[in-house]
C-alpha cells in the first residue's frame, strides 16, 4: 500500500487506535487518585504519582518514535511495538483497582505507564505513514475525534461501571484497547519502506534531530516545536485550575466548574474533523493562527468579567479554535519529517508538548498565589502570543 491511496474508512479505522488510548487514559486518571487516596497517600504524593505519565512521555516516547523508525519486520516499523504493548498495559490496568497491597498496585501503575509510553508513539506514526501530505490535517481530525469519542465513553460508561464495581471499568478499557489495537493490526497495512537505516542509534538519532531542528538555516521545525510547547503551557494552565478558579473566584459546585470545562472538550471533539478540513483550504499555518488569535481573544473576557453566561460561552468557543490549532499542528512537525523520521518526529511533538504540561501547572500555581485566579487567563493568553510569535517562524508546512 502507497500513501497515495488514501482512504477516509481506512483513517477511521486507525482512529480506534488513539479511541483505545484515550479510553484507558481516561479512566486511569479518573479513578486511580481514589484509589490511591484509599491507601492513605498525602495528594501531593497522589500528585507525584499522577505525572508518571507525563514523565514517560519526556523519555520513553520520543526515544520509542526514533526506534521504531529503525525497525525492519515483516509486520513492519510500528506493529510490533503495538502488539507487545497493548496486551501488558491492558493486563497492568486491569489489575490495578484489584491491588491488594499499595506496593503491588504502583507496581502496576509502573508498568501501565510504561507499556502505554511504548504503545502511543508508533500508533500515533502510523498515521502519517499511510496519509498523503494534502490529507494529513484531515486525517488527524479524524484521528482527534475518535480520542473524543473514547474519552466521552470513559466517562459515561466507565462512570456507570464504576458505580456497579469499581475494577469494571478498568476491565472495560482494557478489553477495547486489546480489541482497538488488534484491529488497526489487522486492517491497517504499512506502506513499504527502503532498508537502509542509519547507523546511528535511536538515542543519537534523536538528539541529532532536536539538535538540528535549532541549528538549520529554515527555522520551520524549531518554529513549529516551540510553539507547541507554548500553546500547551497555555492550555495547561487552563486546564489544571479552571475547575479551583469556578468554585473560589465565582462560587460554582465543583461538578458545574467542571461541566463547563468539559463544554470546551466537546466542541473540541464535534470541530475536529471540520477543523481539519478549514485546514485543507486555507493552510495548516493560517488555520492555527486563526484558532490562536480566537483563542487570546476570548480569554479576554474571563479578565474583564465574572458573567457566568459569558464564561460559559467563553468555553463552548474556546474549544473550536483549539481545534483549529491542535489538529493542524502534528500534521506540520510529521510533514516536516523525512519519511525514515516520522516516527521521530511524533516523539518530538510529545516531548515538546508534556514538557510543556509538567510545569505549566506549578508556575501557574505560584502565580495563583499570588495574584488570584484570574491569573490564569492571563499567563494563557501570554504564552498563546508568544506561539503565535513562534508560529511566524514557520516558513514551510511540509518538506
Amino acid at each position: 500500500m502507497s500513501k497515495s491511496s488514501f482512504s477516509y474508512g481506512r483513517i477511521f479505522l486507525l482512529g480506534f487506535g488513539f479511541f483505545g488510548i484515550s479510553l484507558v487514559w481516561s479512566v486511569y486518571n479518573s479513578f486511580v487518585p481514589i484509589f490511591l487516596r484509599e491507601f492513605g497517600l498525602a495528594f501531593a504524593v497522589v500528585g507525584v504519582i499522577m505525572t508518571l505519565d507525563n514523565i514517560f512521555a519526556v523519555t520513553v516516547q520520543p526515544y520509542i518514535g526514533f526506534l521504531s523508525d529503525k525497525t525492519r519486520t515483516k509486520l513492519g516499523r510500528r506493529k510490533p511495538y503495538i502488539l507487545a504493548s497493548a496486551p501488558l498495559a491492558a493486563i497492568a490496568l486491569a489489575l490495578i483497582p484489584v491491588s491488594p497491597t499499595l506496593s503491588l498496585m504502583l507496581a502496576f501503575i509502573l508498568l501501565m505507564n510504561l507499556a502505554m509510553a511504548v504503545h502511543r508513539t508508533p500508533t500515533i506514526a502510523l498515521m502519517p505513514d499511510i496519509t498523503p501530505s494534502e490529507y494529513l490535517s484531515k486525517a488527524n481530525g479524524i484521528i482527534n475525534f475518535m480520542g473524543g469519542i473514547g474519552a466521552l465513553l470513559a466517562f459515561f460508561v466507565g462512570g456507570m461501571l464504576y458505580n456497579v464495581n469499581p475494577a469494571l471499568p478498568f476491565s472495560f478499557a482494557a478489553i477495547l484497547l486489546v480489541a482497538s489495537s488488534l484491529l488497526i493490526v489487522v486492517v491497517i497495512r504499512e506502506p513499504e519502506i527502503s532498508s537502509t537505516i542509519s547507523s546511528n542509534g535511536a538515542l543519537k538519532d534523536m538528539i541529532k534531530t532536536l539538535v538540528d531542528a535549532f541549528r538549520e538555516k529554515d527555522p520551520s521545525l524549531r518554529g513549529i516545536l516551540l510553539a507547541i510547547f507554548a500553546w500547551f503551557f497555555a492550555y495547561g494552565a487552563v486546564e489544571a485550575f479552571f475547575t479551583s478558579y469556578g468554585k473560589w473566584h465565582l462560587g460554582l459546585k465543583e461538578g458545574v466548574a467542571a461541566m463547563i470545562l468539559g463544554l470546551f472538550a466537546l466542541t473540541f471533539i464535534l470541530t475536529s474533523i471540520p477543523s481539519g478540513f478549514i485546514a485543507a483550504k486555507i493552510g495548516r499555518r493560517k488555520a492555527i493562527n486563526v484558532g490562536l488569535l480566537g483563542l487570546i481573544a476570548l480569554f479576554c473576557i474571563p479578565l474583564l468579567t465574572d458573567n457566568i453566561a459569558l464564561i460559559i460561552a467563553t468555553m463552548l468557543m474556546g474549544g473550536i479554535f483549539w481545534a483549529l490549532v491542535n489538529v493542524n499542528s502534528l500534521p506540520i512537525v510529521v510533514d516536516l519529517a523525512p519519511e525514515e523520521k516520522i516516527g521521530g518526529h511524533t516523539g518530538l511533538y510529545y516531548l515538546f508538548e508534556m514538557i510543556a504540561l509538567i510545569i505549566s501547572p506549578p508556575i501557574t500555581g505560584f502565580f495563583i498565589d499570588i495574584a488570584g485566579y484570574k491569573t490564569i487567563f492571563a499567563i494563557a493568553m501570554t504564552w498563546l502570543i508568544v506561539a503565535l510569535v513562534f508560529m511566524r517562524m514557520v516558513r514551510r508546512e511540509k518538506r
